[in-house]
């Protein structure tokens, strides 16, 4: 009883901004106390206000009271002292409105320093020393404190869910299991936990490497502002130069040139600084995704690691990355005023035209020009084989995986939730992302060349699972000498001379929208673009022979 009393009388004798015993104490208005600086420092940050108020009761004060040491306080915390009261050790925290308290404190309660998953109750250090010393207790699951525990309860039966069915998405209890969950595809939150563990490292995996390639990209965009002010800097320079040979008559054109040059370096680098800070945006962002990951990878309670997954699991489209190339500046913009020296008289009346567009013909990193020739659209070749897990029971693969033939008997294929069960076609085992080509060789009365994301439906006999049908593939209908392009379901006859040859040219990064084919003498290039999600597409079907 003793020791109780000496602990209500510190409480008494707490100020309540830094929880701690009064020092040098004062006392307000509405007759609460305080330490004097404290109270202070409270009131100094409302001093703007112009109206003070009382921390515990909210009463206002105007004009701010002066305080005065309060002598009795004071007194008799030296009195209480001498008896042997102290502060509280730092390690005996109280909980604050952000600290989870424990469940089993009276009166005002010590912070949580673990929360069981098994009783849902959490503990202070004092409380939590029976699941350390009992034997009764050794099977329980300490986590860090939790305010969410009542979470983890089935409000429908009063049970700890520790189970999750994975055909309703959802953590479920024992007894929902054989209740309304009856039948569904259940395995315990752990087993779950482990599977979407895995899942998220290759998520993190992916962001990091995100990172790495926007940070590289940042430099490089660095480097090409550093190469775009110095080239204009030059051209600039070389263009003063030239015009002073000029006198009175070019003075007024040097000003021109030099206006154009700066105001072209400004667009210029505006561009690059603007994509520059887009893609710092997403490296901060992607940091932050990474961080709530790493957090909820390390969470040790497996229904708040399946509550908060879906929310994090999923990535926001990416900023287009750039492409290093060689690059042209402003050094024409010298070789076009030398001219000017040597033909003044053409200058004037028709040359300065070519000044003005040689300036603003400045070509830097975006974007990137496309392949004209075979030769062109040979740099970006892949080598591609066929995934034996898509292709229909028609269709027959050879050498290698990189020959399907249309077969009049079914093969012995194993079941695959990826095989196309009604269409004759087959996906290539490989994604495809950036720009990528390849060529095919066909032979027969006709074959289906396309391009399609992975997610294209694969059971049934609907427009979702035809190539070219949907808004899920491109397809080129190749038959005798002509050939019809088909996307979602629209069909475009293209014209050109007859090729048992296919080249598809696939810029699975091009943010535009337009589908084009080129043509020529022995063989056929189809360049789909189109501004693509995260899903990476993948090729070919065939009917007849492929190669």
């Amino acid at each position: 009883m003793a020791q109780k009393g000496v602990q209500l009388d510190r409480e008494i004798i707490s100020c309540s901004i830094c929880l701690d015993l009064l020092k040098d104490p004062v006392t307000t208005p509405c007759g609460h106390s305080y330490c004097m600086n404290c109270i202070k420092s409270y009131w100094d940050e409302e001093d703007e206000k112009k109206i003070h108020s009382c921390p515990q009761c909210r009463q206002t004060f105007t004009p701010r009271p002066v305080l005065v040491k309060s002598t009795m306080l004071a007194a008799l915390l030296e009195e209480l002292k001498k008896t042997g009261l102290q502060a509280a050790p730092a390690d005996l925290c109280y909980a604050g409105p952000e600290d989870v308290a424990c469940d089993v404190c009276t009166g005002r309660k010590l912070k949580a320093l673990k929360s069981c998953l098994v009783c849902l109750v959490s503990y202070c250090e004092k409380h939590l020393q029976p699941h350390y010393e009992s034997p009764s207790f050794k099977k329980h699951k300490l986590v860090d404190p939790s305010k969410k525990l009542q979470e983890n309860i089935c409000s429908r039966h009063d049970e700890v869910m520790k189970m999750f069915c994975r055909t309703d998405q959802q953590c479920i209890c024992y007894l929902c299991s054989v209740d309304e969950h009856k039948g569904h595809d259940t395995v315990s939150a752990a087993a779950e936990r482990t599977e979407r563990q895995r899942e998220l490292e290759v998520s993190r995996q992916n962001i990091q490497q995100r990172i790495q390639d926007r940070e590289k990209d940042v430099k490089e965009l660095q480097r090409e502002v550093e190469a775009i002010n110095r080239s204009a800097d030059k051209a600039v320079e070389d263009s003063e130069k030239i015009f002073t040979q000029l006198i009175r008559l070019m003075e007024k054109r040097s000003s021109d040139v030099k206006q154009q040059v700066r105001s072209q370096q400004e667009t210029e680098v505006s561009r690059v600084k603007e994509l520059q800070e887009k893609l710092e945006q997403e490296i901060t962002e992607l940091k932050r995704k990474d961080a709530e990951m790493k957090k909820l990878s390390h969470t040790e309670d497996h229904t708040q690691f399946l509550h908060n997954y879906p929310s994090l699991s999923a990535l926001s489209e990416s900023t287009s990355s750039i492409n290093i190339r060689p690059l042209r500046y402003f050094e024409d913009v010298t070789a076009a005023v030398s001219e000017l020296r040597d033909k003044l008289q053409d200058v004037l009346r028709d040359k300065w035209t070519n000044v003005s567009l040689t300036v603003t013909e400045v070509d830097v990193l975006l974007p990137q020009p496309e392949p004209k020739t075979r030769a062109g659209f040979l740099q970006y070749s892949r080598e591609l084989t066929l995934d034996p897990n898509t292709a229909n029971t028609y269709l027959l693969l050879s050498e290698g995986n990189r020959k399907v033939t249309v077969m009049s008997q079914q093969q012995s294929y194993s079941s695959h939730p990826d095989r196309f069960t009604n269409y004759s076609q087959v996906l290539s085992r490989e994604s495809l992302t950036g720009r990528c080509y390849w060529e095919v060789e066909w032979r027969g009365g006709g074959v289906y060349v396309a391009v399609a994301y992975k997610n294209i439906s694969r059971a049934g006999s609907s427009y979702e699972c035809g190539f070219g049908r949907n808004n899920k593939s491109w397809s080129l209908y190749c038959y005798n000498n002509s050939y019809n392009f088909r996307y979602n379901n629209v069909s475009t006859p293209v014209s050109g001379p007859q090729s048992s040859r296919v080249g598809v040219y696939l810029d699975h990064s091009a943010a535009q929208s337009n589908n084009f084919v080129q043509l020529t003498q022995c063989h056929l290039k189809q360049q789909l673009q189109q501004a693509v999600s995260q899903e990476k597409p993948s090729g070919y079907s065939g009917k007849n022979k492929i190669v």
